[in-house]
């Protein structure tokens, strides 16, 4: 068991996203070590420490008015700051008192923008799984629309991690630094780190019951799970379905939002109504029987950094089309998946297409490839997975550790 300082400056398990994610790793770790976690939160939610029973939680309240810009404040954390220094100064303060910590684990927030205020006081510092800071690919742009005002600021963040004396330190003395994928050491550029690995930063809780054999029926249902923005590659599926020429290969369209729109003018425009169908967002149970339902899960969303659904289609036991970038590349392998270059939309639909019509025609190939996918994330997508993982890392770093 390790002394384990658990930086996390969103946890919250009422929460979703990053705030969600982080409520996970403190509560599992927890169960595996002595856990001290430093963090603030929203006013008007119910603090990490009544969350997190058993568990020691440092905890300050957000700055005022932030909460009023939600998407500001989940883009670019204008209250990461004062937590940065009000950390930084406890663990010093912590430290002069005596207290000792094996490691420093600073789990979110994923992005890399944020330095780890436990950077150079004298405990092994893993960062991550950290990710975010990806691009879309140039031909796609023009499709995206316009964005909120902030949402360019995100272009600094490559400025950043090229000239930012503290920000590159985090990376250059961590200990170790775990990325959601292999993009994340490329986006690191130069900087100069101890040590790599790569782990996606959400999972399962366990691996789902084994699905029933697919009844036969005609044709292939194909679903997409997710919000509906450009970047997730609802468009690209439905240009692709359009040059599959069996009509019995249907599209499932689970989710919602503001690409919805354009998608189901492309459907009206490319003779499709027969063919997709939009659901809208659903309850997790209903989408369950989305997946048990389907025979591929076709999600080519070109800048993901992780992705849970596919591992909840991974449990499904689907077979599995996603593009060969971000995240949901590095869940997966080509036992399970196929992953497909992207380079403009026009060459990704043609490559959907292919995938698709290669595996409606083989249902032996489809079902291998289901088997492979729960294999997969037996290995790699469950939390006891990770958790062990964590804990060779914790070891390796600490080796007094027992």
């Amino acid at each position: 068991m390790a002394q384990v300082l658990l930086i996390a400056p969103t946890c919250d398990g009422d929460d979703v996203g990053e705030a969600w994610v982080a409520f996970q790793w403190a509560s599992r770790l927890a169960r595996r070590h002595d856990v001290t976690v430093l963090t603030y939160h929203k006013r008007g939610k119910r603090t990490a420490a009544e969350q997190l029973p058993g568990v020691r939680v440092i905890e300050w309240i957000e700055p005022p008015l932030l909460g009023r810009a939600e998407r500001l404040n989940s883009l670019l954390k204008p209250g990461y700051l004062p937590f940065y220094w009000r950390a930084r100064r406890w663990i010093r303060a912590a430290l002069a008192a005596g207290e000792h910590f094996d490691v420093a684990h600073q789990v979110s927030p994923v992005a890399m923008r944020y330095p780890s205020p436990a950077i150079g006081l004298g405990i092994p510092v893993v960062i991550g799984p950290t990710g975010g800071s990806l691009d879309s690919p140039a031909a796609f742009r023009a499709e995206e629309g316009t964005a909120p005002w902030f949402m360019a600021l995100r272009n600094l963040d490559h400025v950043r991690l090229r000239f930012d004396p503290v920000l590159r330190r985090t990376y250059r003395e961590a200990a170790c630094v775990l990325g959601i994928a292999p993009y994340v050491r490329e986006l690191l550029g130069a900087i100069e780190l101890r040590r790599f690995e790569v782990l996606s930063d959400t999972g399962l809780s366990e691996l789902p019951e084994a699905p029933a054999p697919r009844a036969a029926h005609d044709g292939v249902r194909l679903v997409h799970v997710g919000r509906l923005v450009r970047t997730k590659g609802v468009r690209d599926v439905v240009r692709a379905l359009a040059q599959v020429a069996d009509p019995a290969v249907v599209l499932d369209v689970v989710g919602d939002g503001p690409e919805r729109g354009a998608c189901e003018t492309l459907v009206s425009e490319l003779g499709l109504g027969s063919r997709v169908t939009f659901h809208g967002a659903l309850p997790k149970a209903q989408v369950t029987e989305f997946y048990r339902r389907a025979d591929v899960f076709v999600f080519p969303s070109y800048r993901e950094p992780g992705g849970t659904v596919v591992f909840e289609a991974m449990g499904a036991g689907l077979p599995l089309v996603v593009v060969d970038r971000g995240g949901p590349a590095a869940s997966v392998d080509e036992h399970c998946a196929i992953r497909l270059p992207v380079t403009t939309p026009e060459a990704l639909a043609k490559d959907l297409a292919e995938a698709i019509t290669r595996l409606s025609k083989d249902p032996e190939l489809r079902r291998a490839m289901g088997l492979a996918a729960r294999q997969r994330l037996q290995e790699y997508g469950l939390w006891e997975s990770k958790l062990d993982i964590v804990d060779r890392l914790y070891r390796e770093l600490t080796p007094r550790t027992t």
